[in-house]
């Protein structure tokens, strides 16, 4: 999370700007949402995939 804080203090708000601007060229308005929807499904899928095996591992801790 320090790395991240690092990044963004470097960039100003012209940088900022101009990062989106270049993303809505490459990607149009309409894709955008869905690049945003399939990556906070893949988020949950990951962090669901977690839970299990955290599950699993104090399962088999606990017997064994």
């Amino acid at each position: 999370m320090i790395s991240l804080s690092f990044f963004l203090g470097m960039l100003g708000p012209w940088q900022i700007v101009l990062i989106v601007v270049v993303v809505l060229l490459l990607f149009g308005g309409k894709k955008i949402p869905e690049l945003m929807r399939g990556l906070g499904s893949g988020i949950k899928e990951f962090k669901d995939a977690s839970k299990e095996d955290e599950k699993l591992e104090d399962k088999n801790g606990a017997s064994s």
